[in-house]
């Protein structure tokens, strides 16, 4: 029998693994109950006037943006009010104190502006505004949001005034137009006569305010208005809806020193109760109308001033002195070459001037003058506007018209419907024929005019129709009142001339937008040549001259001209120009159609094959034709030239068959060489003997008993000159280029010569 190993015996545990779960649940339920205990929130009671816009478990407390608290629950107290249970967080309990301020914020539209705009889409909520004091959980909420702390960055002043007027809380306070600040809040003051306003101006802005610094009401609108006209002022939209404040410091006071904010300024009533503006004076030989308070200073339509006093003066009653009040930012503008003139309304037959002051009454314009020499504030004011001021900043240019229209300075000048400058004066030009007109481009879009701008009159209504209908075109209602220009330019990067440039001014869009080609003609003199000179090809009209200029030389003129109608064949190389002009004389008339038309450009195109070209130099006279077609060349030698010019007639049998094309002195100067063509029909008409002869004037022969013999070879002969010649029988063709003499007079036999010799076609 097998042994047995003995068993071990343990006593049994009486711990079970089980008992761990009941204590991890212990551990968790502290701890969580510790959690609770060190966030719960902190609860207190706020009383509001009124329940409306406040709920329980939804309405939240807000600080900065961020939730701080939530009201648990809402309770009456008696009719004076509602008690709101808040749930703040742990973190904001060092800031309940006594001192702190608690809100409701709401959608707001008022005549300020809009506030609480955000409660739309989150709801309202409460606004809370830490301070001191002892420790409470009981507080009084404010009936709206407490005015700007004290102690917040910038300038605090403080504005006594009569009355209030429209201003709020929030209004704005400017500065030349600017909002630097804002009005914190208005009380009335404790001898119960006036108001205290109290001012926030941003820190960036606090150096503005200086000791003798005048602030006023600008709210609303100023009306002021009577038969001599309307006066309306005004700061901003804004001012205009929500009241506002502006301020300056006189021009006097350049040198005030900082304010002290613990003296309350003078609030005025308005700009010129102020009189924070710049005094000067201004002597007048036209003061119709003028009226003191009413009548304002204008400077492109902006009011920047007003004239204040009036007084005609004793030993002169045809003239006054005017004392006016000028917006302290136009200071550094009263300079030596500063200008002044009234403008008033003048209509007659030619058009109407001053339109605007129909409406506004007359007044002063100003034109400021250039920065930078001593400051003046005594004026004499000009009789009319002054003319076109070629030293200010910008652009100027010359215009042609052949009328004025209904332009007038002014009157805008338009690109692209935007005004981009103005019209500044007009004159007649020196040859009474056109109008000049000076105009002057902004200098930030002086870029836009260069040698591919077209200039047209905008003024008015244009009518065009048929029976299909009428088309009316008008290029904005202030050039349909004031008359105005327009232009467009198709090549922004096409040259610019570095002179004032000069542009002919069409009568409509259409006509300054013609196609063409472009070219460039320089001429000797400019003499009866203007722009709208026309260019004509076989007496019809393919271009017109566009501008006048002087070369950089000073040496020519350079017409800048656009090809019409053909511009494929002329703006070519071998194309040439030459001016037509009148001739008188006994030798030569031509061209005398000119003497009422007026002088133009003729061209001969250079044809296909040459190359492209557009720039050309025209010729000092009109070349011979002959001198291009087929024929015989020949020359003459002669003692002297007499009467003979070039064109001149060349006859046989006083039938005109070629013409003198040119002449020159001989190597040795001793002879005169002038060179003749023959048509081409005719050549066969000269021989190697032919014979020629000086055919110009009368020929007299006398003698006491064979009488007088008057001999001439034809009326055009007698006047202007010519060359006869005659050709025996049986003579051998002369050659080309072949010199033969040139004789005074033709003997008997030649004249009996009468070979018969075919001739072409």
């Amino acid at each position: 029998m097998t042994d047995l190993p003995t068993a071990k015996v343990r006593p049994a545990s009486n711990w079970s693994a089980i008992w761990v779960l009941p204590l991890i649940a212990l551990l968790i339920g502290g701890w969580l109950g510790w959690r609770a205990y060190s966030q719960a929130g902190i609860d207190i009671e706020v009383f509001f006037e009124s329940g409306d816009g406040l709920q329980a478990g939804k309405t939240e407390v807000m600080y900065k943006g961020m939730p701080i608290g939530k009201i648990t629950a809402l309770s009456l107290d008696g009719t004076r009010g509602v008690i709101a249970t808040i749930e703040m967080e742990k973190e904001s309990e060092p800031h309940l104190r006594a001192n702190t301020r608690f809100w409701l914020v709401k959608p707001s539209v008022t005549l300020a502006g809009i506030t609480g705009l955000e409660t739309l889409v989150s709801g309202n909520y409460i606004a809370v505004s830490p301070a001191d004091g002892e420790p409470t959980r009981k507080f009084q909420a404010l009936s709206e949001p407490p005015p700007m702390p004290d102690d917040a960055p910038g300038l605090h002043l403080v504005l006594k005034a009569e009355r209030l007027g429209s201003l709020n809380r929030d209004s704005p306070v400017f500065y030349r137009q600017i909002q630097v600040g804002r009005v914190k809040s208005y009380v009335l003051a404790e001898d119960q006569k006036t108001v205290e306003i109290k001012v926030f101006i941003e820190s960036a802005y606090a150096s503005l305010v200086r000791k003798h610094t005048r602030f006023w009401n600008a709210s609303g609108v100023t009306v002021n208005a009577d038969l001599s006209g309307l006066k309306v002022r005004t700061e901003s939209l804004a001012s205009i809806v929500a009241g506002g404040i502006a301020f300056a410091t006189p021009e006097n006071r350049s040198d005030s020193p900082p304010t002290d904010p613990s003296i309350p300024f003078r609030l005025y009533e308005d700009f010129d109760a102020a009189q924070a503006g710049i005094k000067i004076t201004l002597k007048l030989s036209d003061f119709e109308s003028l009226q003191a308070g009413r009548t304002p200073v204008l400077f492109n339509g902006i009011q920047v001033g007003t004239l204040k006093a009036l007084k005609i003066n004793e030993q002169d009653p045809n003239s006054a002195t005017a004392e006016l009040t000028l917006d302290p930012q136009g200071e550094e503008y009263l300079v030596e070459d500063t200008e002044f003139w009234v403008v008033k309304p003048s209509i007659s037959l030619a058009g109407i001037t001053g339109l605007e002051a129909l409406l506004k009454g007359n007044y002063i314009a100003v034109r400021p003058g250039t920065k930078g020499k001593p400051m003046r504030r005594d004026f004499v004011a000009r009789p009319k506007a002054p003319p076109l001021n070629i030293d200010a900043p910008g652009l100027h240019l010359v215009l042609f018209s052949d009328t004025l229209g209904s332009l007038q300075l002014g009157s805008p000048v338009l690109y692209r419907q935007l005004k981009v400058g103005t019209v500044q004066s007009y004159q007649l030009a020196r040859d009474k024929r056109q109008v000049l007109l000076g105009v002057h481009i902004e200098q930030e879009y002086a870029n836009l005019v260069n040698s591919s701008t077209r200039f047209w009159n905008a003024s008015g209504v244009t009518l065009s129709g048929g029976l299909s209908g009428i088309e009316v075109k008008s290029e904005s209602l202030q050039t349909l009142l004031a008359g105005g220009v327009a232009f467009e330019t198709t090549d922004l990067k096409a040259p610019v001339s570095r002179k004032i440039q000069r542009f002919r001014l069409h009568t409509d869009r259409e006509s300054a937008m013609q196609a063409g080609q472009e070219v460039r003609i320089r001429v000797d003199s400019g003499d009866g040549l203007r722009p709208g000179t026309p260019i004509r090809y076989k007496g019809l009209d393919v271009g017109e001259v566009e501008t006048v200029e002087l070369t950089d030389d000073l040496e020519g003129v350079i017409l800048s001209a656009r090809i019409t109608q053909g511009s494929d064949r002329i703006a070519r190389s071998g194309t040439r120009f030459w001016v037509v002009k009148p001739e008188l004389g006994l030798i030569r008339t031509a061209n005398l159609e000119t003497l009422i038309s007026g002088q133009y450009l003729q061209v001969q195109p250079g044809g296909k094959v040459g190359a492209p070209q557009t720039d050309f130099t025209a010729l000092k006279e009109a070349p011979v034709q002959a001198a291009r077609e087929e024929g015989l060349s020949l020359v003459l030698s002669a003692s002297r030239l007499g009467s003979i010019k070039v064109g001149v007639p060349v006859t046989f049998r006083e039938v005109r068959v070629g013409e003198v094309t040119g002449f020159e002195l001989g190597s040795q100067a001793d002879q005169v060489l002038i060179r003749v063509r023959i048509e081409p029909r005719y050549v066969p008409l000269v021989r190697g003997g032919s014979r020629f002869w000086n055919a110009s004037g009368i020929g007299v022969d006398a003698g006491l008993f064979k009488g007088v013999k008057v001999r001439t070879e034809s009326l055009e002969a007698l006047i202007s000159g010519g060359i006869a010649f005659a050709s025996p029988e049986d003579s051998p063709p002369a050659r080309p280029g072949q010199t033969f003499p040139l004789f005074d007079d033709a003997k008997d036999e030649w004249l009996l010569w009468t070979p018969k010799i075919p001739i072409g076609k």
